[in-house]
């Protein structure tokens, strides 16, 4: 079973890339066989992206992440949702090509304020690319980083049982009768007003 952290924060080395790696390390001690995850953070594709012809290298990051058995996507909030840049690399998958992916949304804000951006921008966009999203994604404010290890442990706890279930379900595949595939199962989105904990 593997797990890939995708980054989407431009700046190499940031608190976003630390913040995911230990939620993707507290899901793999709370629900996967040991090991440590595959980390692709976009600060050094940046400049990439958007060229003409993008080099290999950023084919070879979206193949990893299409491989991932678990997704963790982390993006710092901006402007009250994800940067841009997340939003460009993903652009380079096609909808539904997420299919039979666990995928599990996480923002670091600068703000309580902004904790259901995990909910109302990111899950949805990571639906959309046909993945598997349980329920809740991880919203960490800055101010909470000194308790970040309680954090996620907490929150890989919570969201174990349906890494677990998503993991051992059968890849769902395009087939001739159905050309876009089977609808994943999307788990249900939080009540409106309720405030997702971290």
């Amino acid at each position: 079973m593997s797990l890939t952290v995708l980054v989407g924060n431009p700046r190499p080395g940031s608190r976003t890339s630390a913040v995911a790696l230990s939620a993707a390390r507290a899901v793999i001690r709370a629900a996967l066989p040991p090991g440590e995850p595959d980390v692709v953070d976009l600060a050094g594709l940046a400049p990439l992206l958007l060229a003409p012809r993008p080099p290999a290298v950023v084919a070879d990051a979206v193949d990893r992440v299409l491989a991932a058995d678990v997704l963790l996507v982390a993006s710092p909030t901006y402007k009250a949702t994800y940067t841009g840049l997340l939003k460009v690399f993903l652009d380079r998958i096609d909808t539904g090509a997420l299919r039979g992916t666990v995928a599990l949304p996480l923002l670091l804000t600068g703000s309580p304020a902004h904790t259901l951006a995990v909910e109302v921008h990111l899950r949805p966009l990571l639906v959309e690319l046909g993945a598997t999203v349980p329920t809740p994604g991880l919203a960490v404010s800055q101010g909470d980083l000194p308790r970040l290890e309680e954090i996620v442990t907490a929150w890989a706890a919570r969201v174990a049982p349906a890494v677990r279930a998503g993991v051992r379900a059968p890849r769902l595949l395009p087939s001739p009768d159905n050309p876009e595939g089977p609808t994943p199962p999307l788990g249900p989105l939080p009540p409106r007003n309720e405030e997702v904990r971290t």
